[in-house]
């Protein structure tokens, strides 16, 4: 990747969200960094992004010529799945296989429910339809594919609008031939569709998963390769001519055409962005244990880093809808500060999961918006400065916040505006905190253990009383936490994840077949990153092996040293077994269910500023926070202002251009070395 060490060479990094558009801007020859902020263009991200490019370029003196690489991290494909804004779509499978999708796993979240709750069907059942053929586990042939059958499904196809095919046969994940033979017809015959391959876009076992995977693959690749054209136009346009790389849900990046036949890989694209961080100043701050937050105008996710690295996972759903590929383990609720408080009929107070989003936004953003939200209440609290929101850029309507909350919900719970724009921000406190400890529970970890790091422009409002209400006493504010997943991104790497499926005892007979299936992975690797141009000296290929005991219907991710070190796996399995589910059958042999490669393609990394402390200075002003049911006068710090030998008390409020942090009473703040603020509980400590 030679563009990226240039002698002129400024690597961006952009995150769309719901609301903003973050970027960070690196100075690849001091390590310099820049942070900006603009609002998300939900009709079309690519115009936000091309101003917020424009923008940054003003501001901090550079042109497009001085980009070498933009990392870009998008929701585009999670957007179009959750507001089913995909193309009319078909399916292709084994016959006697088509209402796999229908029929799902059994699973019932109401188990006293007399009806099984209704099912997300993004193909309907005329448009999934079979064709003869049989593959066996093993990947060998029984019956030939009969291609007789395949011009009338085409012409069905044709007769039904569809634009995107999913073909999903029987154990294809073993021996993708059919498929491969489908796909080539399709291509001849009706080349104006779509075709995702499940062999390509999940090979791996279980067909429900694996053909939901491959259907939501194939219903976005319009939808991505649609956003990708006009990225790449408006590019052209404003005189970028740097490569594009496109985060993946595994933290990793690809290029937009290896993105644009497996868009499924982006649906956790720009929460990824704030995982990578994570586990980046984990190392840099010597805190192996973090419970990452990021909370911005949509939703809030969490991110556990335990021993100093993210958890991956192999399967996890959009909207109810199971995704079965590598991703950074990630919990997203809808708890933004756009989430909109409401009053229910029983009187009781909920907040979100619906987001006021970018437009209209919070009533405060003076753009149509009616309804009270989160942002509303730390308006109407005294938490946010109404004249220095995105650092004075935009002015924010704090009386008519607060005459929404109190029309739409202080009035019918019979309470003072500033109540209930307290219990707005104690509800939303409340679902974050259930969030995180889902998150830790169900890994048997123990909140103490962990330090909280704080990020998105909302979440310093109510970090701190989220880790009082789990019981973690340390909270970290890294340096421009309104756009730190786009600073994680700034620190991908070309990752492309590759699996075999093969069921198997992980005894003394596995490691040739290992072997032999390592060796196959380690050929695929090799030629994915010399594709993408990756020299063999920055070339890295991790082994991993999915392992389950014999009748578990789950598997755990365990490394894999060498197919000779199998010994060592099954040793680290079991403790991982024992670790989440507090139990651990050591005298039984495991299973094997899949062997996985992540073929890296290490790119340069930022080079990290030394922090220059300042002695400290003064508080700018005092202003009056609503907290505890009545109003304090509080000191406002700016965050430049606070000196490395500082140790400050709360109450107090810090502000900084992209977000704001609230620094309860029983609470102290104080720098790192590093330039981050740590703020240390001491109340309990002292009771």
């Amino acid at each position: 990747m030679d563009h990226l060490t240039t002698p002129r060479s400024l690597r961006v990094a952009v995150d769309v969200g719901g609301t903003f558009t973050d970027l960070q801007v690196l100075d690849e020859r001091t390590g310099q960094t820049f942070a900006a902020k603009t609002p998300t263009t939900t009709a079309d991200p690519s115009e936000g992004l091309i101003t917020g490019l424009r923008e940054a370029g003003a501001r901090f003196g550079f042109a497009a010529a001085d980009v070498s690489a933009l990392m870009h991290g998008t929701t585009i494909g999670t957007n179009a799945v959750l507001q089913r804004k995909l193309p009319r779509g078909g399916l292709i499978t084994t016959f006697g296989f088509e209402d796999v999708l229908e029929i799902g796993r059994h699973f019932r979240r109401d188990v006293y429910a007399n009806r099984a709750e209704p099912r997300a069907l993004l193909i309907p059942r005329a448009l999934r339809l079979g064709v003869r053929e049989r593959t066996r586990a093993n990947g060998e042939i029984e019956a030939v594919l009969d291609t007789r059958h395949l011009a009338e499904i085409v012409a069905r196809f044709r007769a039904g609008d569809v634009r995107a095919v999913a073909v999903c046969l029987l154990h294809a994940y073993a021996n993708g031939r059919h498929e491969t033979e489908i796909g080539a017809y399709l291509a001849k015959h009706a080349p104006e569709m779509d075709v995702a391959l499940s062999h390509e876009v999940s090979p791996e076992i279980r067909e429900f998963e694996r053909s939901s995977t491959t259907v939501l693959n194939a219903l976005l690749m319009p939808v991505v390769r649609g956003y990708l054209e006009r990225l790449r136009a408006r590019l052209a346009e404003a005189g970028f001519k740097a490569p594009v790389y496109l985060v993946q849900s595994n933290g990793g990046v690809t290029s937009p055409e290896t993105a644009a036949l497996q868009p499924a890989r982006l649906l956790l694209s720009g929460p990824s962005g704030g995982a990578l961080a994570a586990e980046t100043l984990s190392a840099r701050l010597e805190m192996p244990n973090l419970v990452a937050v990021d909370m911005g105008g949509t939703s809030y996710d969490v991110s556990i880093v335990h021993a100093g690295r993210t958890r991956q996972i192999t399967e996890g759903k959009v909207d109810g809808l199971p995704v079965r590929l590598p991703m950074i383990d990630i919990r997203t609720i809808g708890a933004g500060g756009g989430s909109i408080a409401r009053v229910e009929s029983s009187g009781r107070l909920r907040v979100g999961p619906a987001s006021a989003g970018a437009r209209p936004g919070p009533v405060c953003y003076r753009r149509g918006g009616t309804e009270p939200t989160v942002t509303d209440a730390n308006v109407t609290l005294g938490r946010i400065d109404p004249t220095f929101f995105l650092g004075g850029s935009m002015d924010l309507d704090a009386e008519g916040a607060r005459v929404a909350i109190g029309e739409k919900v202080a009035q019918l719970l019979g309470v003072m505006a500033e109540t209930a724009a307290e219990g707005i921000s104690e509800v939303a406190v409340s679902q974050m905190a259930g969030a995180i400890r889902l998150s830790l529970f169900e890994k048997g970890l123990d909140p103490e253990d962990f330090t909280l790091l704080s990020f998105g422009g909302a979440s310093g409002l109510h970090a701190c009383e989220t880790a009082e209400e789990i019981g973690i006493d340390r909270v970290i504010f890294p340096c421009d936490p309104g756009t730190l997943s786009a600073w994680g991104m700034l620190y991908s790497d070309v990752v492309h994840s590759l699996t075999r499926s093969r069921l198997m005892r992980a005894d003394a007979a596995a490691p040739p077949v290992l072997e032999e299936l390592c060796a196959s992975l380690m050929s695929e690797a090799r030629a994915v990153l010399e594709r993408d141009g990756v020299g063999k000296d920055a070339q890295f290929f991790p082994l991993f092996l999915d392992m389950r005991y014999p009748g578990q219907a789950y598997e755990i991710q365990v490394p894999l040293d060498a197919p000779s070190d199998l010994l060592s796996a099954v040793a680290r399995f079991h403790d991982l077994h024992m670790a989440q589910y507090a139990h651990a059958e050591r005298h039984v042999v495991p299973e094997i269910v899949a062997v996985r490669l992540a073929a890296t393609g290490r790119l340069q990394k930022p080079v990290q500023r030394p922090f220059k402390g300042s002695e400290g200075g003064k508080a700018k002003g005092m202003r009056a926070v609503f907290a505890a049911g009545g109003w304090q006068d509080t000191p406002v710090w700016d965050r430049a202002a606070i000196g490395t030998e500082s140790k400050l008390e709360g109450p107090l409020i810090v502000e900084e251009e992209h977000a704001t942090h609230a620094i309860p009473k029983g609470w102290t703040l104080r720098v790192t070395a590093t330039g981050d603020l740590v703020a240390n509980r001491t109340a309990r400590a002292a009771s």
